[in-house]
C-alpha cells in the first residue's frame, strides 16, 4: 500500500523543483532496477531537501525496494516539513482535530497529503513488525479524521488486534485469546 502515491496526479501544493533536481528525478525513474537510481534520488534530496516531490520519490523508492525504515524516515520528514508548511505542531503526536480545522484553510491538499503520510508511516510500521507504534498513528489519524475520510478502520483494527495478541502471548499462559 503507498499511501503517497502521486502518480499521474500532480503535486500542485508544492513549487516546482529545480531544472538539476527534475533532470536527477527523470533520471532515476528512467534507471529505477538499477543502483545509479537511488544515487540521483539522494543527490535530489541533497539539493532540495525539503521538497515534498523529491520525499515522495525517494520515500516511493525505498517503498518498492522494500526498504521499509529508509521509507519510514522519509515518511516522518514529509509530515513534519509538511506540518510545518501547514503552521501545526511538527510533531504528529501533538495533532487535534482543530488544528486541522485550521490547516485546511491554508491548504487542504498539504494537509491530505500530512494524513496520507501518516496513516503510510503506520502502515510501515506495521510491516516493520512494530504494531504498537503503528496502531498509535492510526489511532491519532482516528482521532482527528474523526468522519473517516482516509478509511483507517481496517488498518486500526488490525494493528489493534495484532497489540491485543502480544499482550496476551506476553502474559504467559495465564490469559486465553477468544475469537467472538
Amino acid at each position: 500500500m503507498d499511501f503517497l502515491d502521486f502518480d499521474g496526479e500532480p503535486m500542485y501544493f508544492d513549487e516546482p523543483v529545480s531544472p538539476e533536481v527534475e533532470r536527477l528525478l527523470e533520471e532515476a525513474a528512467e534507471g529505477y532496477g538499477e543502483d545509479t537510481a537511488e544515487d540521483r534520488l539522494l543527490l535530489a534530496y541533497f539539493l532540495q531537501p525539503e521538497h515534498l516531490t523529491v520525499l515522495v520519490a525517494l520515500y516511493r523508492y525505498f517503498y518498492y525496494r522494500h526498504r521499509y525504515r529508509e521509507a519510514l524516515m522519509t515518511a516522518d520528514r514529509a509530515i513534519a516539513l509538511t506540518a510545518a508548511r501547514l503552521e501545526l505542531p511538527t510533531d504528529w503526536r501533538d495533532l487535534r482535530e482543530s488544528d486541522l480545522g485550521q490547516s485546511v484553510l491554508v491548504s487542504m491538499s498539504l494537509t491530505r497529503f500530512l494524513l496520507l503520510a501518516l496513516k503510510g508511516s503506520g502502515y510501515l510500521l506495521f510491516r516493520l513488525g512494530d504494531a504498537a507504534g503503528a496502531l498509535k498513528r492510526f489511532e491519532k489519524i482516528a482521532e482527528v479524521d474523526t468522519s473517516d475520510r482516509l478509511g483507517i478502520g481496517e488498518l486500526h483494527a488490525m494493528a489493534r488486534s495484532a497489540v491485543t495478541r502480544s499482550a496476551l502471548e506476553g502474559a504467559g499462559g495465564n490469559v486465553r485469546y477468544f475469537k467472538g
